[in-house]
Parts: structure tokens; sequence; C-alpha cells
């Protein structure tokens, strides 16, 4: 019993210490963003896209409704709990954290969000500026909490999570109402919207950043919505085989970006956080990661629902989210969401460590 105990002991104390070695070198999650790492900001803005309703974060902690697009967790959540930090990343605009929670990690994203101004306008949702604009604000409230000396520690050594660019194409460029697509060609509004991109790190980059993760765009053309929708174009499965070659050709553009700023910028450490192939192979194979569903949503009728379209209402959403990759017809799932991090953590952002 002395010995099982002992052991017991070793282990806490291993563990602690590892704990607060992984968070001496992040101290903070910073993050930027649309509705794959939005935990809550559209809450407080008027705008339709919200999820801040049941049965939304039905698998959260106390089973609430945060205003994530997701029934549990989305990446930020389990990014910040692997580096030793807390298990959940606040969204800076809730009432219910203030700057002594921020300190820690904060959240500027805003579901429905792109790097162009006019996807933001579509939903009206936070546009990137803004979201810079919060950021310097935080600034200036992290310097008094904390101390100026403090402060840029924070500032420089956080890992900065950029997760945006679907919503560029979906919802902005192939709309129906789009004028971008009359002003650009496909390949012309890839390079526009890379120019914004480059100009976003270099901003923060400007403002203190130093460690940043450039996430990549899925296979969008296989999100639930896009294969309802597909009529044309499609490769057998319902997957709009055009909109995921654009999302691959973007990506590798991203790539040579990631480069290109690592070369140009002194000091700063940029990694390119691709998990297309990953989600695609859940997609293609859910078997082979404990999936049984991968061509609907768990929401409703899994087709097309999402936002205030999936309500508690729905006697078609599925009673156990993990059988299933998506989430709604946007989104995935909790569990996806921890593989595509566990993958990211071991294969990318494993060099933060």
């Amino acid at each position: 019993m002395a010995y099982t105990t002992l052991i017991s002991i070793i282990l806490s104390h291993f563990l602690l210490l590892t704990t607060k070695t992984l968070a001496g070198k992040v101290p903070a999650i910073i993050v930027f963003g649309d509705s794959s790492v939005d935990s809550g900001n559209n809450n407080q803005i008027s705008t339709v896209l919200k999820s801040n309703f049941e049965p939304y974060g039905r698998d959260f902690y106390d089973k609430k409704p945060t205003g994530r697009f997701c029934n549990g967790r989305i990446p930020p959540d389990f990014i910040s709990e692997a580096f030793g930090l807390r298990p959940f990343v606040p969204a800076y605009l809730d009432p219910a954290f203030s700057i002594s929670d921020f300190a820690e990690g904060v959240c500027f994203a805003s579901a429905g969000t792109g790097y162009d101004n006019a996807t933001s306008d579509v939903l009206d949702v936070i546009p990137l500026w803004k979201e810079v604009e919060y950021y310097k604000e935080y600034q200036k409230k992290l310097e008094s909490y904390a101390g100026k000396k403090k402060a840029k520690y924070i500032i420089k050594e956080s890992l900065y999570l950029i997760s945006i660019g679907t919503n560029d194409f979906l919802e902005n460029y192939y709309s129906m109402q789009s004028q971008r697509s009359s002003q650009y060609t496909e390949d012309q509004f890839q390079d526009f919207l890379l120019r914004l991109a480059q100009n976003f790190v270099h901003q923060i980059y400007g403002m203190g950043a130093r460690k940043i993760s450039l996430t990549g765009v899925p296979p969008m053309g296989c999100l639930p919505l896009e294969r309802a929708t597909n009529y044309v174009g499609g490769n057998g499965d319902g997957c709009n085989e055009k909109y995921n070659n654009v999302a691959k050709h973007f990506n590798v553009m991203l790539s040579g970006l990631v480069e290109k700023l690592n070369e140009e910028l002194p000091g700063i450490r940029v990694v390119f956080a691709d998990a297309y192939n990953l989600l695609l192979q859940m997609i293609t194979k859910p078997s082979s990661y404990g999936f049984e569903v991968a061509n609907v949503a768990c929401c409703g009728t899994g087709l097309f629902e999402m936002g205030f379209l999936c309500d508690k209402l729905s006697p078609l959403t599925c009673t156990d989210a993990n059988k299933f990759v998506f989430w709604d017809a946007f989104h995935v799932t909790d569990k996806t969401n921890h593989i595509i991090s566990d993958f990211l953590m071991e294969h990318v952002l494993d060099q933060f460590l």
C-alpha cells in the first residue's frame, strides 16, 4: 500500500512539473479566425449566426451552449489543454470572463468571418480588422493587469492560432449574391486572399506575435451542406471536387506563404497547420477513426442545419455525436476536433513544446 502511494505521489509531481514546463513555454493561447475557433464572441453581437442554445454545447462542461459551433470543444480548447493551460479558451467579448482569465488565453474569432472584409458583411459578423482592434485593446488591459514586463513576455511567447478562409469561398466568392466572382477569377481571388493573410500576419507580428500557427482550409466540398447541394461536379460520393481542388490549391499557397514569412520576419516562427488530408480520411474512411457516419451531420437531417436551424426541438438529431464526423452541416464534432488537435500537436505544434 505504501509503495502504491509513493508511486502515486511521484506520478503526481511529474505531471505537475510537466504541466508547469509546458505552460511556461507557452503562457497563453491567442486565437483569431472564424467559427472553427470562435468560442462565443458572436453571442455578443447582432447577427443571426449564433450557437448559444441547445443542442450546441450538450457535451461541453456542464452541458452548456457557449457559442461554440460544436457539441463540445473546438481545437483551441484541446490545444490549450495540451500545453498545460486551461482546457478551454474563453471568448474576449464574453462578460463572464475578465483580463485575469484572458492572460492565460483569449479568443477574438468570429463565426462567419474571413480574410476579406466582404465576407464578414454577409452575416454581419466581426471582420478580421476588428479582431485586431480587440487584440490591441487586450494588450493595453494586459499591461495594466500584469505589468509591462510580464505583458510583453505573454505577448511574445504566446501561441497564436489563426483559422480562417473557408467562409471567403463558400459564403462569399461562391455565393449567388457575390460581387467578388465578377471582380476576380478563382486564381485571382486566391491571390487576393493570400495578400490579406500576409498583411494580417505582418500586422500581428508588428504588435509582438512571434509563435504563429496558420491553419489551412478543409476539404470544403465534403461538408454536409455542400454535399447536399452538389448536383453537378461531384465525384460519386457527393463531394464537390471543384471546391476541394480549390482548397488544396489554396493550402499550397498558404504553405508557401509560411515559408516566406519565416524567411523575411526576424524572430518569427510560423507553422502551417494542415489537417486537410486527415479530415478527408475521416470522411472517406470513417470506421478507421471510430465513426459510423460521415456524409451527413448529427444535428437534424444532417444536410443543411446550422445555427438557429439546428435546434433542440428537432427529433432527428442523433443521440451520440461520437458516431459522427460532423456535428452540423458546416462544423465537425467534439470527437473530430479532438482527433485533429492531437494530430496537430504531434506533427505541427510539437516544436513549441
